[in-house]
């Protein structure tokens, strides 16, 4: 049988587990919340021990603090920061909007640490000096989104815009029939193809990178409603001066604190960037799935590597996995966004009471991004191989390619003789020959699919 110890709160004495480093706060709060099973996600608990250590240290150096329990509670902290303790971080997302179950946990958690290293601090007074779960939780969003985008998700798209980068270098004289509508148009080469996957995800990289300005600004030092009580005037920024030389990423103190308390409009611009970059990559997994479709009654204009059987009943049939994988991702992340959006929104006079369920979504949004575009670059796009006998036979009978002729033979004699060519099944070029009068060397000129994908005019 399970054993036990008694904890006591402002509310009185309640049983917690005796092997347990959080203490009465957090136990109330498990046993208030038995909602989802979904504990905070790791980079947020990190953000905390982060955030509780720096305060740790600007509180000893503001003398508001004794160096031996500030000493303590830093290591303590950072050692949570790191992940050593998230099995003692079990509160459910779904609990009180501020978080403050959540912040208790933290503090909890490295005041019990504390002691058993032989430095009894108070979990309030000492861990959370200065602090209220008010400013705490919401900075620890703004942290962890920072950290989750810069050192992780940033990356990961400089790694699929440098693959698609690559490809589109060895392909860029390859050319294709292109597609508007769905429906045949004029030629590209594959290289401008990716060449616009690449600019989506540079463009969405840039978005993302200027979103984080804003999610920069920590509302740490606010307290309860944004006035700072309880606080020294300089704990935020020299919190924030803290967090940039553990992290060595940028953080700034807010210039006002109810802006940051109040609302989360920073984390739902971010939101909205992982959104749009969502909306990049859900083209790209389609684009893929579309060229890849067939092999015989689709497309076939590429073979993706071929990952796992795709069928349990016929057999040697593959799928496109990974871009269906990776528009899983997307969907999840569009509907990410429109609970942060939700949320954003419950901002009632000076607190935001949906912080945790933000959090969640924010920090999930960003974690798949980042391993899916990894997926993408690395099990797609890298490896696919271009089917040249399948991309020039289609080439050979597009009858689009007769707009380069608008200006020899006219628009009207132009469309007749596609209608023609689209009649017959036959290739364009044959149906010209006999059309428009020009001679074969002439039209072999006027209609070589790779100098129309230079664009300009194309004159005899």
């Amino acid at each position: 049988m399970a054993t036990f110890r008694t904890e006591r709160d402002s509310m009185g004495e309640l049983k917690v587990p005796a092997d347990a480093l959080y203490g009465a706060q957090t136990q109330r709060a498990i046993d208030n919340f038995p909602i989802s099973g979904l504990a905070m996600p790791r980079e947020f608990i990190r953000a905390l021990g982060l955030i509780k250590s720096a305060a740790a240290q600007a509180n000893a150096d503001l003398g508001h603090l004794k160096k031996a329990p500030a000493r303590a509670i830093r290591k303590a902290a950072e050692r949570v920061a790191k992940g050593e303790y998230d099995a003692h971080f079990p509160i459910d997302v779904f609990q009180t909007g501020s978080g403050t179950s959540t912040n208790m946990n933290a503090n909890e958690v490295i005041a019990h640490l504390c002691a058993n290293a032989g430095t009894p601090v108070h979990p309030n007074d000492d861990v959370n000096n200065g602090q209220s779960s008010n400013d705490v939780i919401p900075t620890a969003i703004h942290v962890s989104a920072v950290l989750a985008v810069s050192e992780r998700l940033l990356p990961a798209l400089a790694h699929l815009r440098k693959t698609i980068d690559g490809r589109a270098r060895e392909l860029r004289k390859v050319a294709k029939t292109g597609r508007t509508h769905l429906m045949d148009a004029m030629p590209v080469t594959f290289g401008q193809e990716l060449a616009g996957w690449s600019a989506q995800v540079k463009s969405a990289s840039d978005r993302l990178a200027d979103s984080l300005k804003r999610m920069r600004r920590l509302p740490q030092g606010g307290t309860a409603v944004g006035t700072g009580i309880n606080a020294d005037p300089e704990l935020g920024p020299r919190i924030a001066a803290e967090l940039t030389k553990m992290t060595g990423v940028r953080f700034d103190s807010a210039d006002n604190y109810f802006e940051g308390i109040g609302a989360q409009d920073a984390a739902v611009e971010v939101s909205g960037q992982l959104k749009a970059l969502a909306c990049a990559l859900m083209k790209i997994a389609n684009d893929l799935r579309w060229m890849n479709s067939g092999p015989l009654a689709g497309l076939g204009e590429i073979e993706l590597p071929a990952l796992q059987p795709g069928s349990s009943i016929m057999p040697g049939k593959v799928n496109p996995v990974i871009p269906e994988a990776v528009a899983m991702v997307c969907a999840q992340v569009i509907g990410n966004d429109a609970t942060i959006t939700v949320a954003g929104q419950s901002g009632n006079f000076q607190l935001n009471v949906m912080l945790p369920v933000i959090a969640l979504n924010l920090l999930q949004s960003v974690e798949l991004l980042t391993n899916s575009s990894r997926l993408l670059a690395d099990k797609a796009i890298a490896g696919f191989k271009v089917r040249q006998d399948r991309i020039r036979e289609a080439l050979d009978r597009n009858p689009i390619l007769v707009t380069a002729l608008n200006g020899v033979i006219g628009y009207d004699k132009g469309a007749a003789t596609a209608k023609q060519a689209y009649r017959e099944g036959r290739p364009i070029m044959e149906v010209a020959l006999e059309t428009t009068g020009l001679a074969e060397a002439e039209l072999k000129a006027l209609l070589d699919p790779l100098s129309l994908t230079r664009g300009g005019v194309h004159e005899g």
